[in-house]
């Protein structure tokens, strides 16, 4: 991978970073890789998120919009001239019970794109329990393609290129 690859992954992900809002940015997400094939998200362990009173249940609703946000990341990272883009379809297979004090981490790519559709796959799983899924889940985002696409706006907003 060339220096401005690994310079625009490393924008898009910062500019993914400071646009978070609401729940988004409530589950403090932190981009742990970012490459062309796929990214790396860690959410900390938050209680706010169980459902049960010893508070190690995660709500599936959490798992679900942590993957379609993520889902979004990289999408923005694979895709080149995207401005925009809108869950089409989203589907989560939970495969046990999220049931943890530990981090949580998702591993997403997008794997097959034509000019207006993306589709996405990805993982969700525990720090330390690579092993032991806790949900997989696959998306189709619409694209909207601009002049001006998510990086390239990020350059005007900051002033230029780096």
């Amino acid at each position: 991978m060339s220096g401005i690859d690994k310079t625009r992954m490393e924008r898009i992900a910062h500019r993914w970073n400071a646009r978070g809002s609401g729940l988004i940015t409530h589950m403090a997400l932190k981009i742990e890789e970012v490459s062309a094939e796929g990214v790396l998200v860690r959410m900390p362990f938050n209680p706010d998120f169980c459902v049960d009173r010893d508070q190690t249940l995660l709500h599936g609703g959490i798992l679900t919009a942590l993957l379609d946000s993520v889902f979004g990341l990289a999408n923005f990272v694979a895709i080149e001239g995207i401005s925009t883009m809108a869950t089409l379809d989203l589907r989560v297979d939970y495969l046990r019970a999220a049931q943890s004090r530990a981090d949580v981490i998702v591993r997403a790519h997008c794997f097959r794109q034509t000019r207006h559709i993306c589709f996405d796959s990805g993982s969700i799983w525990f720090d330390g329990r690579e092993g032991a899924e806790i949900a997989r889940g696959t998306a189709t985002f619409a694209l909207t393609r601009g002049e001006t696409g998510f990086y390239d706006s990020a350059i005007t907003e900051e002033g230029g290129p780096a």
